[in-house]
């Protein structure tokens, strides 16, 4: 499998630290505000590259965090902390926030079918780990106190920037919002492992530690969640684009400091999505969430659809026009696929050259649009309906669009969606204009022709209608 490294900005050859198994890693939510469909964006992508490992027959144990403290809301470590700002926007708090907004994102991800991680892990669950991280970062010279706070000294690392797109002016503007200047740091891309002195006294989450009273800080969450869970060798870690720098970056300075080796080799960012006004963001007030989708009338997983139809590492832009679009392909490839009939066995040396054309489409840097492609391919092939719907099964262990789960009953196949519908509907149309000719002979033979076709004539104040016999 060929997969893009944000790690050296190319594609290279997939190779797990351990063969046949993967120790993947994704970046969770901060449980302050619903997730918007930029966030779950990303959750999809991840979500193909697992089922995809796991299709391929690797042993896959994915890790998800859940920020529940420490994430403020500048990427600089600065700014309200996120928790804190949700509780005091819903008079709530910080973990009734925390409780609510974690079952609202793994709600949204059910209706999106991405499968829920093996491992979940609240950062309020381990303090004592973050703990340990910064003791051990303190003892080896790359951590230094200052102003009652830890931070991490990125002058000890040789190549700090290693995603090679970033450099420290960067950090004047910051990433997402406007970074106040810290002057406790030695170097303006430091950051902080631990905070004992907050700007706000109402901090409601605090804990015990030998730097005194505090809190841990963002970046040092997914390292130490990762080793708790996946050891010292992680094989992927996967998130969004904007979390590349600084929080991917700071991610890999600490645990590389703190294992004393190379941590993740393989770094996997899905691009933004965008729509008219630009990002999609929550902290600019920008954003739509899967509800809304769902209250105009989209099944999710059109939405999810929408987004394997595009490339991961290409912005997406959103607009209702385009999911609109989406929405009426999704509802007619489930038709289509319906109609097919559950007879007789597959060949599964027919279907073999289909499931190379898909695979080849997934190793190629999880090209998602051309794999569905190939569900169409198989739909237009001159293949048994069995062989066809084990092919779509197959293929659907993948994408999880629900291909051949039964439709609704007020959704099934209507006659006129069955592929010989417009040859049926001529027949009927010729056959009602031989009658009023009184042209007998033809109207009886063409009865007889739609009998052959196991069509049904049914005679109704509103004209003739027809269905299949049973």
């Amino acid at each position: 499998m060929i997969l893009y490294n944000s790690r050296g900005a190319k594609k290279e050859e997939f190779k797990p630290y351990e063969p046949g198994k993967v120790r993947m890693y994704t970046c969770g939510p901060t449980v302050y505000h619903f997730a918007h469909i930029g966030n779950l964006r990303t959750y999809i992508m991840e979500d193909i590259l697992e089922k995809y490992l796991r299709y391929l027959g690797y042993d896959v144990k994915r890790v998800m965090n859940i920020t529940d403290v420490g994430h403020l809301t500048s990427d600089a470590d600065t700014g309200e902390d996120k928790m804190l700002k949700g509780a005091k926007r819903e008079h709530k708090t910080v973990m009734e926030i925390a409780d609510f907004y974690t079952k609202a994102f793994f709600s949204d991800c059910a209706k999106l079918n991405i499968k829920t991680p093996d491992v979940i892990e609240p950062a309020t669950n381990c303090i004592p780990e973050f703990i340990k991280m910064v003791e051990a970062l303190l003892e080896k010279g790359f951590a230094y106190e200052a102003g009652g706070n830890i931070y991490f000294d990125t002058s000890k690392l040789s190549d700090y920037y290693v995603f090679g797109n970033q450099n420290e002016e960067d950090l004047e503007v910051g990433v997402r919002e406007s970074v106040e200047e810290d002057t406790n740091k030695r170097n303006k891309s430091d950051f902080v492992l631990w905070f004992t002195k907050s700007k706000f006294e109402d901090q409601e989450l605090k804990w015990d530690s030998p730097f005194g009273v505090g809190y841990p800080g963002w970046h040092i969450e997914c390292s130490a969640i990762s080793i708790k869970h996946l050891g010292e060798h992680l094989d992927l870690h996967c998130g969004g684009i904007d979390n590349a720098f600084p929080h991917h970056t700071n991610e890999i300075a600490q645990s590389e400091a703190y294992l004393g080796h190379e941590w993740c080799p393989h770094w996997f960012h899905v691009l933004h999505l965008r729509d008219a006004r630009g990002k999609m963001s929550k902290s600019s007030g920008n954003f739509l969430i899967l509800s809304l989708l769902e209250e105009k009338g989209y099944d999710p997983l059109v939405y999810r659809m929408f987004c394997l139809q595009s490339h991961y590492r290409k912005p997406l832009v959103f607009t209702f026009e385009t999911l609109d679009n989406t929405k009426v392909a999704y509802e007619k490839l489930r038709r289509r696929i319906a109609a097919l009939k559950r007879e007789g066995e597959p060949d599964l040396a027919a279907a073999e050259p289909y499931r190379e054309s898909f695979r080849a489409a997934m190793d190629n840097d999880l090209n998602s649009s051309l794999a569905l492609t190939s569900v169409y391919d198989v739909l237009k092939a001159d293949l048994s309906d069995a062989t066809k719907l084990w092919l779509l099964e197959d293929f659907d262990r993948v994408l999880s669009l629900n291909l051949t789960t039964p439709l609704p009953e007020a959704e099934a196949p209507k006659p006129q969606d069955d592929p010989a519908a417009a040859e049926i509907e001529a027949l009927i149309e010729k056959r009602t204009q031989a009658r009023k000719n009184k042209d007998w002979a033809t109207a009886d033979a063409i009865r007889d022709q739609l009998r052959e076709k196991h069509v049904v004539l049914v005679d109704t104040p509103q004209g003739i209608s027809w269905h299949f016999e049973n």
